[in-house]
């Protein structure tokens, strides 16, 4: 069993977890610049990916730029993982393919603890990557706490590229705010980014 195979039915019971709905946990945020750079390549490259609307093309051409450009902003050390495999406990089903991990750790070669952020890319809806979210939060829960080096809170992102809806593990609570925070604006969807990462 991978993390893919997770519904959201399925790692609630599982791993008995109590899943609070429409909690919004993030604050108001300021809105953080986005380089020209990035600005001007999404204002290229964004209607393509939409056009093209595989995850594919949303997750290289979308998330990780932006995923990237958040490594740029932030103050401290992180790392960004695109496609790794995070096999954690295969017995649990903790094993398979994120498509993005952010560790707070500068070391790159190799995922180190903690791991703070998971993010999905899907195709359309932000519900069928929920499950497999989530089994990716609490592999990365039960990871920290095996290199001993825990965290509270951890974070998780679904998303198609244009809509981020987030997540936040602590303890056996999932709370899914359900909210889609779109982008464009650019700005605003960093500044969550920023919190988020600069957490715990």
């Amino acid at each position: 069993m991978s993390y893919s195979e997770f519904t959201l039915r399925k790692i609630k019971k599982d791993f008995q977890l109590t899943i609070v709905e429409g909690g919004r946990f993030l604050p108001k945020t300021e809105p953080v610049a986005a380089s020209p750079m990035l600005q001007q390549y999404l204002e290229s490259y964004l209607p393509w990916a939409i056009a093209v609307g595989s995850e594919k093309a949303k997750s290289e051409t979308i998330v990780a730029p932006v995923l990237l450009e958040l490594k740029r902003l932030v103050n401290e050390p992180i790392s960004i993982f695109s496609g790794r495999d995070f096999t954690v406990d295969s017995a649990l089903g903790l094993s398979g393919i994120c498509d993005f991990l952010i560790s707070r750790s500068a070391e790159q070669l190799d995922i180190e603890a903690p791991v703070a952020v998971l993010v999905e890319a899907k195709k359309d809806s932000l519900n069928v990557g929920l499950g497999q979210c989530i089994a990716e939060m609490i592999a990365a829960q039960l990871f920290n706490q095996q290199n001993e080096n825990d965290i509270p809170i951890i974070y998780g992102a679904t998303t198609s590229g244009t809509a981020w809806r987030f997540l936040k593990l602590q303890g056996k609570t999932v709370t899914i705010d359900l909210t889609d925070y779109p982008l464009p604006p650019l700005d605003e969807l960093l500044g969550i980014l920023c919190w988020v990462v600069g957490q715990g």
